[in-house]
């Protein structure tokens, strides 16, 4: 295969994307292909790949690819890259985009900070899932409760977004730990029948928060779109932030605003950057990988290391 693509970002979040609405990908090759592309020594270096379909109805959608090679339901900080790419096909600033086999409504927003490309993505939040084994068939829901298996101590509210999510809310979050629980929770497949994303949250300020993710078939990275939305609407749902109030969420990666609402249950709307870094071209054979960069978007780096440098 020979492909173009775009390396972007959200919020940290790094990202190969891939157009294959205009050119042929082997969808057999891709887990291959992730694996190869994310290595950060020998290949591009990235949190997953990212391509750009289109369905049988013409609706545009994502489908990501995690470094492990798994694929993922969904990611908050790599549909918003696939925002902008889709934005050129399908002229206007609203639109619907899918990934898992879900529609989530997409729009193009103010800039955060400068003219900083910046897309918003409404996530339908839900509180049971078959994800989450350990919830009692009883309960409606496990807001701010022990799961036993993983940690004696720590309080957890579970959200799925299209992924599963558990959250915790610390006073200082331990980053051990949370790799350590990371790895936990792949032993616990009763527990956890398909894994989890795992995310401890700080506190800092009225509507402001600091969160860090271990990621399913990532591990921790910078950045978590999908881990900012649940960990924003856990806030909310404990009363700990506030519904209809853009609520600040940071991490290593960046900053986004989450929007949380709870009429007809909860969603939350994720608003944050989507910059390009570089494109460039992939030669894969299934067994060998060569990449070629063709540019660096130097303008856009500029912009978003200013946006970093301003919130120090």
């Amino acid at each position: 295969m020979k492909i173009n693509y775009i390396k972007c970002h959200g919020s940290g979040n790094e990202f190969v994307m891939i157009d294959s609405t205009v050119q042929v990908v082997d969808d057999t090759l891709l887990p291959i292909l992730s694996k190869a592309v994310c290595d950060r020594e020998l290949g591009i270096g990235a949190d997953g790949i990212l391509l750009l379909v289109q369905n049988a109805e013409g609706l545009y959608g994502m489908r990501m690819f995690n470094p492990d090679g798994s694929e993922a339901e969904m990611c908050g900080n790599g549909i918003r890259c696939i925002a902008r790419l889709a934005e050129q096909y399908v002229g206007c600033s609203h639109f619907d985009l899918t990934s898992g086999g879900k529609v989530y409504p997409t729009a193009r927003y103010a800039p955060i900070y400068g003219d900083i490309p910046t897309y918003g993505v409404e996530i339908g939040a839900n509180l049971l899932s078959k994800d989450f084994a350990f919830i009692p068939a009883e309960q409606s829901g496990f807001i701010n409760g022990i799961i036993e298996p993983l940690h004696p101590t720590l309080h957890w509210t579970a959200i799925s977004v299209g992924n599963p999510h558990i959250i915790a809310v610390v006073n200082t979050i331990d980053i051990t730990l949370l790799e350590q629980l990371g790895e936990r929770v792949k032993t616990l497949h009763n527990t956890f029948p398909n894994g989890v994303n795992i995310s401890m949250v700080e506190l800092r300020d009225k509507n402001r928060i600091f969160v860090t993710t271990f990621e399913r078939g990532a591990g921790i990275t910078p950045s978590c779109g999908t881990a900012m939305t649940s960990s924003a609407t856990a806030m909310a749902l404990q009363g700990l932030c506030d519904y209809g109030v853009e609520i600040v969420v940071e991490n290593r990666g960046g900053m986004v605003r989450c929007l949380c609402s709870n009429e007809h249950g909860p969603k939350t709307t994720l608003i944050g950057n989507a910059s390009y870094t570089e494109r460039g071209e992939i030669d894969f054979d299934g067994k060998t990988f060569a990449f070629r960069c063709c540019g660096v978007m130097g303008d856009e780096i500029e912009a978003w290391n200013s946006f970093l440098q301003s919130r120090e």
